[in-house]
């Protein structure tokens, strides 16, 4: 049996509807709902919800809360997802691998453009991926975004194409 932790922070993939203000929001993390639907009969996947927050709305203290997290989790030895929103999720990923540079497992950062839920999303499949990548990654700081593993200090979020690109590519 694997263990996978899951460390949830918010972003759009975490994102619901709220009627009463209109918009939609971080309101409470629902990444353990949606994994349950899933079919994980060899994986013990640990969510630990640090956060809800929308990426735009973190700051340095929260970076450096989540890299304490990470931090925590590396001597048990397992691979590592984070739910992240995508308009800050490489600059968490470069804080990560700044802080620790030489992991000894996978560190996984995902999120989705669409929320979980919504028409259309692409978040449980950038989680699905992330859980399999998590599993079959060398060690390091990566972003999983669909169907594509970047390193972390490679990899940029492309707005006009709504998806994540190698640095190099325009």
């Amino acid at each position: 049996m694997q263990t996978i932790y899951v460390i949830t922070t918010g972003g759009t993939i975490e994102k619901a509807y709220n009627e009463q203000a209109g918009a939609v929001e971080n309101i409470s993390s629902k990444i353990a709902q949606y994994l349950s639907l899933l079919r994980l009969p060899d994986a013990d996947v640990r969510v630990m919800p640090l956060m809800n927050k929308d990426s735009l709305e973190m700051s340095s203290e929260d970076r450096a809360r989540l890299v304490r997290q990470v931090e925590s989790l590396l001597p048990e030895g397992n691979p590592i997802v984070i739910t992240h929103g995508t308009d800050t999720m490489v600059q968490s990923g470069l804080a990560i691998q700044k802080a620790i540079p030489a992991p000894a497992v996978p560190i996984i950062l995902t999120g989705a453009m669409a929320p979980l839920g919504f028409e259309r999303s692409d978040g449980l499949q950038n989680l699905t991926e992330s859980l399999f990548a998590a599993r079959l990654a060398p060690p390091g700081v990566y972003v999983v975004m669909h169907g594509q593993l970047f390193p972390a200090e490679t990899v940029r979020k492309d707005r006009a194409r709504a998806t994540f690109v190698r640095t190099d590519t325009q």
